[in-house]
């Protein structure tokens, strides 16, 4: 028989399959099951905060994994525990019926999981129906409005906001965003995107990861589609893809994109994208489609400066509704300096750390929160970064350490440098190949079995791995 309690832990398994270990103990494990009535699943949360931030983030996954348990008429709600977290917030005080345990001031909101339009689409589809609607795949949270400028992106954003005033008819054509992680990318080509739907609703405009184009084109090619796969791009007016740097090594999506670029370009269509290194310095990418991605304008997302980040997380404050000190503000815009998805990290986990443990925000909590989240940040190291400490180590240049040659001691460093890779970053096995000497998934894997095997049955092996682990941790 079904009961709450194991309703919610079958979703919790699929949740926890597919985001991060943090996320899932910072916004899942605190979640508690009350009652289930027919298909209908209600849970407590501990704060509105909290409720808000798992419908902007988590909607999708959660109405994967009830539908997957309770069919298409499940439903969700939502009892939220009130409390005065932050003390300058008034509290919510509606009561809900006394069947609920221990009569918990708390507010309801009924979510029917049928009525969220949240289907994680694929926006491929044979063209020549009439009135064809595809969807945009945008955020519409990301917009200028909240994308602050400063001197690190201020060519970026203005760039962006022309073409997104006049797509295709400026010499920003293509767009190219980079910079390093985090720095908003993302946020930036979508804010472009929403903003030509807002302005020009006539006009078709797609989003689309990378790696989600090239996935499609495989399928496309296993279909014997490809035509139809050229065709439906070739009808988009503004083309957005993200991490256009995963195309590097695929030759035969390289080849369809330069294709799918020429009609847009000559026929007046924008197309925007996104990379974490310039045109000049990607590998593997065809010169034909580099040549091309220097036609318009490449714009640098760098680090924000102080005063950029002091704006970025009082607005991040404003749109939350909270309030804390000049002083707190200041204390983590000092301590928190790499990328702006690192800063509005620190300042939600400070929230979230006030609210579940009832807690002032407080320097001294401020403290504890930045100390232990630059900490875990440090840790996020790129596979760039892995291969230049791995050669180093090893007394080599990391064009030897991605060469083809077979010899033991060079084959082992690039084995490690798989393995780390495989740990330290959030790459698929089919990217950390391509970019570690253009190896497939298959040898990734292998790698990453060997250096656990040889960690056991080697010494010697087992102190490189030792070794290299403080590196990458320090």
């Amino acid at each position: 028989m079904l009961t709450a309690e194991s309703v919610w832990n079958n979703c919790l398994k699929f949740v926890k399959d597919n985001i991060q270990i943090q996320a899932y103990k910072t916004w899942f494990e605190p979640i508690k099951p009350i009652k289930l009535e027919d298909a209908v699943l209600n849970i407590q949360v501990p704060s509105k905060f909290f409720y808000e931030w798992l419908e902007e983030h988590y909607i999708k996954l959660l109405k994967l994994a009830l539908t997957k348990e309770l069919g298409d008429g499940a439903r969700l709600v939502y009892i939220i525990k009130m409390e005065n977290t932050f003390g300058n917030l008034k509290p919510f005080t509606e009561k809900i019926p006394s069947q609920y345990k221990g009569n918990i001031p708390s507010q309801k909101v009924d979510i029917p999981v049928t009525n969220l339009n949240t289907q994680l689409r694929n926006p491929f589809v044979i063209p020549g129906i009439k009135n064809l609607k595809i969807e945009s795949q945008l955020n519409a949270n990301y917009n200028f409005d909240n994308f602050l400028e400063g001197d690190a992106n201020r060519l970026a954003r203005s760039a962006g906001l022309a073409v997104s005033n006049k797509p295709g008819g400026t010499s920003f054509n293509p767009l190219l965003i980079f910079g390093g992680v985090g720095l908003g990318k993302t946020h930036l080509v979508h804010a472009i995107g929403v903003n030509v739907k807002d302005k020009f609703p006539e006009k078709t405009v797609l989003y689309i990861s990378a790696e989600k184009f090239t996935q499609q084109y495989i399928d496309s090619v296993k279909k014997n589609s490809r035509n139809d796969f050229i065709h439906f791009y070739q009808i988009i007016d503004v083309l957005i893809i993200d991490d256009v740097q995963f195309l590097s090594g695929k030759t035969g999506t390289q080849d369809v994109f330069f294709h799918i670029f020429n009609h847009l370009h000559q026929n007046g269509k924008q197309v925007v994208l996104t990379s974490d290194k310039a045109p000049v310095d990607m590998q593997d990418i065809e010169q034909r489609l580099l040549s091309r991605f220097k036609w318009g304008l490449s714009a640098e997302l760098q680090q924000p400066n102080y005063e950029t980040r002091v704006s970025i997380l009082k607005n991040k404050l404003f749109r939350d509704g909270v309030t804390i000190s000049e002083e707190i503000i200041d204390y983590v815009a000092k301590n928190i300096k790499t990328n702006v998805r690192e800063l509005e990290g620190a300042i939600i986990s400070l929230i979230a750390q006030s609210s579940f443990n009832r807690k002032e925000i407080t320097i001294e909590l401020a403290k504890s929160v930045v100390d232990k989240f630059v900490k875990n940040t440090k840790r996020e190291v790129s596979i760039d970064y892995i291969q230049k400490i791995v050669s180093e180590y090893f007394q080599m240049d990391v064009s030897t350490l991605q060469s083809k040659t077979r010899k033991r001691h060079i084959v082992q460093a690039r084995q490690l440098a798989m393995f780390f890779a495989k740990k330290y970053t959030k790459a698929s096995l089919a990217s950390i190949g391509s970019q570690i000497g253009h190896r497939d998934h298959a040898t990734v894997l292998h790698a990453c079995k060997t250096v656990d095997n040889l960690s056991f049955t080697d010494k010697q092996f087992r102190k490189y791995v030792e070794d290299l682990s403080k590196k990458f941790t320090v």
